[in-house]
């Protein structure tokens, strides 16, 4: 694999498929997951079996993507609700200066292309989020969201 970065600490799964320019740390990724080129996924994030996650996406520490999921060109996800680069007294923030908050996307999901998911949210089994939404709440189950913020279009 050129040009890709796969830390000591990545649990990989069997027949994991990694494109180049990928950067994995501290993550679990499941047994026949494919992961395209232009990749983060960092510490602290899991990714299940069989699914798909397209090129040019973020994947940050506290996202959790369940099995048989899909998830498009360039998604972001979110995982601090309050950012800042400094403290009030402006000093360069470090890790104990924020909070993690997690995001779980359930089983068969499909993310769009440059759909952004804040934290703390979840999407429910089989939801299907609209490409360029931003999901700013929970998702139900077998709902297809989109637009900014994302909103209920139908039952899928």
């Amino acid at each position: 694999m050129k040009f890709t970065s796969i830390a000591d600490d990545v649990e990989l799964g069997k027949n994991v498929k990694i494109f180049n320019f990928v950067n994995l740390y501290g993550c679990k990724i499941g047994d026949f997951t494919k992961i395209g080129t232009f990749v983060e996924i960092q510490k602290g994030a899991s990714i299940g079996k069989n699914c798909k996650i397209s090129s040019h996406t973020f994947i940050c520490e506290g996202v959790n993507i369940a099995d048989n999921c899909f998830i498009g060109h360039n998604v972001t996800f979110i995982n601090d609700k309050y950012p800042r680069a400094v403290n009030p007294d402006g000093s360069m923030q470090s890790d104990s200066d924020w909070v993690c908050t997690k995001t779980f996307i359930e089983e068969g999901v499909s993310i769009g292309s440059s759909a952004t998911i804040l934290c703390g949210v979840k999407i429910g089994k089989n939801a299907m989020i609209g490409a360029g939404g931003v999901v700013t709440e929970d998702v139900p189950e077998n709902t297809l969201v989109a637009g900014i913020p994302a909103r209920v279009i139908r039952k899928v």
